[in-house]
């Protein structure tokens, strides 16, 4: 195929300005320089005050007998009674036989099923929590699966202090070491309770999901 004068002198142009060496635009930005902050000291302490700034409910605890009592403590100061809970070793932390106190607490249900009209609370573990954005990381690779931090009015969640991260980019090397090849199906990132401000510009809390979103931070590494 024949090609134009005028087409030709562009393509000659184009080639000409590729064989030229293109200087970078912003030269400081290249290299090992970060993009963001660095990291603070205490990544426990940054997650907590940007998570209460996005409206969640950041609680910390000592070890896992000071958890059972401050949920158990929660329940009874919102009322809550029927609690969705998939995850056995969460189930077991608050059990009678382990927390004395939870035999005060006897019509609290907490249950690893129930009909979704029934759900007040849903409590699940997390794969790690995002110190930077405050971000929680969910994934169906947990016991929990999909449906329990979406379809409850309220999501309380529970990780430890080794599950702390600066960035997402340190998340998905974290969720690379545990699953390697095999992916779970779903891997999202909740940051705060959902909300959203597309009608009339008006913010409404719980539009997508949990109205209302807690993290018990317990300052111990994660039981395996």
């Amino acid at each position: 195929m024949k090609i134009s004068p005028a087409k030709e002198n562009i393509l000659k142009r184009i080639r000409n300005a590729l064989s030229q060496p293109v200087p970078l635009p912003f030269p400081q930005s290249e290299g090992n320089s970060p993009v963001f902050a660095p990291p603070p000291e205490n990544l426990d302490v940054h997650f907590a005050e940007t998570f209460v700034k996005l409206n969640g409910k950041f609680v910390y605890c000592e070890d896992v007998q000071t958890f059972g009592k401050q949920f158990f403590t929660l329940c009874h100061q919102q009322g809550w009674k029927q609690v969705l809970c998939r995850e056995n070793h969460l189930r077991t932390w608050l059990a009678p036989d382990t927390l004395p106190h939870a035999s005060s607490m006897a019509t609290i249900s907490i249950a690893p099923d129930m009909a979704l009209d029934q759900i007040e609370v849903a409590l699940t573990g997390c794969e790690c929590l995002v110190a930077r954005t405050a971000s929680v990381v969910l994934s169906a690779g947990q016991p929990s699966g999909r449906m329990p931090s979406v379809f409850a009015p309220v999501h309380v969640v529970v990780a430890f202090a080794d599950q702390l991260v600066w960035d997402i980019r340190d998340a998905l090397q974290l969720m690379k070491e545990k699953y390697g090849e095999s992916w779970p199906s779903m891997c999202t990132l909740h940051t705060g309770p959902s909300r959203t401000s597309d009608i009339e510009k008006t913010l409404v809390m719980g539009a997508h999901g949990p109205r209302e979103m807690y993290v018990f931070l317990i300052d111990q590494p994660l039981p395996h």
